[in-house]
């Protein structure tokens, strides 16, 4: 009998619910005399700072806010923001957005206590203490980033997407809100929906899975699968924004212990050479990637199937796994995904660059992961295939 021990990491505290953000003073009185929430100015013109601002007065928590993270983030917010950190004399963060201003708290807070510049903890295990206490407040159904250890960073100078990996980046306290979903755009809300899903599938078929995370990822693939369509439909429906908060966080608790997989390995390297949004370029090589992948472990596939409502009754082993390829092409087609071409990847710049995407998804590890090892020229073919 193989023996094997596993380990799963979280923040001590997620709160998650119809209100949650309100909760934030509570939190914040443990963690020092001053916040800096690390923002973007587009939630403050929706009043979505509004409830986390009165909680913060409310509790006598003095705050300042940096707001400037609108785009993906890249080393200039994360020094541009740790200097406000600094001049403001905050002791513990906010960050209140998407994965955006979340990804920049998280790199300002490893600058507060870790000496040096962004890239030098590019990988794993690189941040040798724990920065600044963190409170992560998302603000879409997606990245799961406030319960990971992770924070991407874009080096514009070499456009490469890096990827900050330590227990020490996992915030103290995640506050998980519906409420401040209903405002996101119906494209905002596809992507990041798809961006959690490829999480919860990705988690399920990596190498590193674990029973823990096994749970977790197949609930976040049946809650996603029955209520993204609605939250896409009706930004409104409540019910469904909080079932995809859930859905959501975990799947965020699952990669974040078993890790992603190909899919993500091949969407950085799009990210930076398009600037494509990372959920819809995760949703446009989904199909693509799974086809690839099914043949490495059809059973997990087969029951991805099932858990996104595909009928796999009596059918043969292989033929329910290849539903879940269908499953997630229908996924997308509802939710008007485009193909990589559709996103505006210009072709003549993809055939100059597809070779060193390949290497970069290599060079990234999450391939590695991946139920079905992928070559370089496989790689380059599934580019080609997605395009």
């Amino acid at each position: 009998m193989m023996t094997q021990t596993y380990q799963f990491k979280a923040p001590s505290v997620i709160v998650n619910g119809p209100g949650a953000a309100k909760e934030v003073g509570n939190f914040a009185k443990g963690l020092g005399k001053k916040a800096l929430i690390v923002t973007d100015s587009n939630l403050e013109k929706f009043g979505l700072l509004k409830d986390v601002r009165n909680s913060l007065e409310a509790a006598g928590i003095p705050f300042a806010v940096y707001d400037q993270v609108v785009t993906e983030p890249s080393m200039d917010y994360t020094e541009e923001g740790l200097k406000v950190y600094r001049q403001v004399q905050a002791e513990f963060l906010i960050g209140l957005g998407g994965g955006s201003p979340m990804d920049a708290a998280k790199s300002i807070a490893v600058l507060s206590a870790n000496p040096g510049k962004i890239g030098d903890f590019l990988g794993a295990n690189k941040v040798s203490k724990p920065g600044a206490p963190l409170i992560a407040i998302p603000t879409t159904a997606g990245t799961g980033s406030e319960v990971t250890p992770f924070t991407i960073i874009t080096d514009t100078i070499r456009d490469v997407k890096m990827l900050i990996a330590s227990p020490y980046i996992i915030p103290r306290v995640a506050l998980v809100d519906p409420l401040l979903t209903l405002t996101m755009p119906q494209v905002i809300t596809a992507a990041t929906g798809l961006d959690a899903l490829t999480h919860a599938i990705e988690a399920y078929v990596s190498i590193k899975a674990q029973p823990i995370t096994d749970s977790l990822a197949l609930q976040a693939i049946r809650i996603i699968g029955a209520n993204l369509r609605q939250a896409w439909s009706n930004g409104d429906n409540l019910e469904a924004r909080t079932n995809m908060m859930i859905g959501s966080l975990q799947a965020g608790l699952a990669f974040a212990n078993s890790s992603v997989a190909l899919v993500h390995g091949m969407a950085r390297p799009i990210g930076a050479y398009f600037h494509a949004p990372h959920g819809i370029s995760n949703a446009a090589l989904l199909p693509t990637v799974i086809e690839f992948s099914v043949l490495g472990n059809p059973r997990r596939y087969a029951e991805i199937a099932e858990a996104m409502g595909q009928d796999t009754e009596g059918l043969p082993l292989l033929d329910a796994a290849y539903l879940a390829v269908e499953a997630v092409k229908r996924l997308n087609h509802d939710l008007k995904i485009p193909t990589l071409k559709g996103l505006g990847v210009d072709e003549k710049k993809f055939q100059s660059v597809v070779k060193q995407m390949a290497v970069d998804a290599i060079a990234s590890g999450s391939p590695g992961n991946n139920p079905r090892k992928a070559t370089q020229e496989e790689i380059e073919e599934l580019y080609q295939r997605a395009l």
